[in-house]
């Protein structure tokens, strides 16, 4: 597989052999308490290096969460990059979920952290804030591009406080949220099998039908499990768009550790049950 392949088809790939599922690795400390480690360094290592070792070879994505790695200051980041490494090793896409976003050389820095392919946190894809406006994001765009990888762009968020911004309407009567999946439509027009460039949009977020989802990329979906929604829930949500989305599953995994058959075994009851739902939508 050439190193400049798009994101978005290697994603295609992925989903369509191993089914859908993103497993977030989330180390909160309180996690890292229930698997009874420390919440230090060593407990990081541990509680990650477990997970990517028990689901890395057998789902479609892992979304490490950059902020609960950065806490613990170098040493944390270090186990970062094994952790990322150690994942794609295993033929799993990662997304970095950092949620980076500023202006013009510092976009440039950020995404030459996470998007370069000599870059030691290099990832296949990288969560995105467009809330400096869309065009904020052209060097993380254009890294994306040259390096095969991708973004999702924050769209519509499952957080409470995400609507005042994201449902905000415009002058030109079309709220903030859609006019990033505008944008995001435009990035991968003609793309085949699936655009590079991907939203951010919950699952637990509610009627979406007067959004079109429809953006030729893939759909980071957060909230099912711990969060409340289910895989049934996911063709009420995004409709016509379903075949596109990845639904991540973060604690509704790693509860199931330290052992990792029975994660393993949580990862594939996810995986199992949104492949049903995508197969009779």
């Amino acid at each position: 597989m050439s190193a400049l392949e798009p994101f978005g088809a290697r994603l295609r790939r992925a989903m369509d052999e191993r089914g859908p599922l993103c497993v977030g690795i989330d180390p909160h400390a309180s996690l890292l308490v229930e698997w009874g480690l420390n919440d230090d360094v060593a407990g990081l290592e541990r509680f990650s290096r477990t997970v990517v070792e028990a689901v890395a070879d057998r789902v479609a994505v892992m979304k490490p969460q950059s902020a609960f790695f950065e806490r613990f200051g170098s040493r944390g980041v270090a186990v970062l990059e094994t952790v990322v490494r150690e994942a794609r090793a295993a033929g799993t896409l990662v997304v970095m979920d950092a949620k980076r976003g500023d202006i013009g050389s510092t976009m440039a820095g950020y995404a030459e952290a996470y998007l370069h392919k000599d870059a030691p946190l290099f990832s296949d894809a990288l969560t995105v804030s467009p809330y400096l406006g869309y065009g904020s994001l052209g060097p993380a765009v254009g890294l994306a591009r040259e390096n095969g990888a991708g973004l999702f762009v924050l769209a519509l968020t499952s957080n409470p406080e995400g609507g005042e911004v994201q449902h905000a309407v415009r002058a030109d009567g079309r709220s903030v949220g859609a006019t990033m999946l505008a944008h995001l439509a435009a990035e991968n027009a003609g793309e085949q099998p699936l655009g590079s460039f991907g939203a951010v949009v919950g699952a637990t977020v509610g009627d979406l039908a007067s959004y079109d989802l429809d953006v030729n990329g893939p759909l980071l979906a957060p909230g099912v499990g711990a969060q409340g929604a289910t895989a049934a829930d996911l063709p009420r949500v995004f409709g016509p768009a379903l075949r596109n989305v990845v639904p991540n599953v973060s604690r509704g995994v790693l509860r199931q550790g330290p052992d990792p058959v029975a994660l393993r075994d949580a990862a594939r009851r996810f995986a199992d049950e949104i492949r049903d739902v995508v197969a009779d939508a």
